[in-house]
């Protein structure tokens, strides 16, 4: 073997080492949040369902790979800064008053601080940072407007929103599948970007929206 083959073979087990590495991280990840999300009474496959609908809808946006990757990783990330608001509050069986909502409402800086410190995590902050932004610039916690909201943010808002509605909680009752629709459609341009909310309603037309299967869901893997 001469030392370019050498060489070669070297490289190969190396990437073989890393991709190995990265998917360990990212299912280790997906057990945390899954720990979390029992904890908190998420709906059964919320977090598998916005990763997915939200790759769908990112590729119909024309988003490359790698941002792909980070909108899956931001996706299974979305609410990891409810671990810094108290469980009285997050698990409360009722409508939150006033100073509960202020802090809940701090849940995404939390998150911000909790995951900026990691280099490989940065590129996925966009969701868990900015989701609860609106387009009107009316939202939380920094008041972003328009484009200023990452992309993204606001691919993820709608799809959260989407998925979620159906879902009773202890301060509101189910919603239909078409009030949500409704309700998304209601408020494009307010809460929602326009153009993804048209693009998002493009895919409800042509069935996309219900294609989730927990048989054919991807693990999270780097590309």
């Amino acid at each position: 073997m001469n030392d370019q083959e050498s060489t070669y073979m070297t490289t190969q087990k190396l990437m073989q080492m890393i991709k190995e590495l990265l998917k360990a991280y990212h299912d280790t990840l997906a057990v945390w949040v899954g720990a979390l999300d029992q904890h908190y009474h998420e709906a059964e496959d919320h977090t598998r369902h916005v990763i997915e609908l939200s790759e769908q809808l990112a590729r119909r946006m024309g988003l490359d790979e790698q941002q792909i990757m980070n909108i899956r990783l931001g996706a299974l990330l979305h609410d990891i800064g409810k671990m810094g608001v108290p469980d009285q509050i997050v698990l409360k069986p009722g409508a939150l008053d006033k100073s509960e909502w202020e802090i809940m409402r701090r849940h995404p800086q939390y998150a911000y601080d909790l995951l900026s410190p990691i280099e490989y995590l940065r590129p996925a902050l966009d969701i868990p940072y900015a989701h609860h932004e609106w387009w009107d610039g009316s939202g939380y916690p920094r008041g972003l407007k328009g484009e200023a909201i990452p992309l993204a943010a606001r691919i993820f808002a709608i799809v959260d929103v989407w998925d979620s509605l159906p879902s009773a909680r202890s301060y509101r009752k189910a919603w239909q599948k078409k009030e949500a629709l409704e309700y998304i459609s209601t408020l494009s341009g307010s809460q929602f970007d326009p153009a993804v909310v048209n693009m998002f309603l493009e895919m409800h037309q042509e069935g996309m929206l219900w294609k989730l299967s927990g048989k054919t869901s991807k693990p999270l893997q780097p590309p």
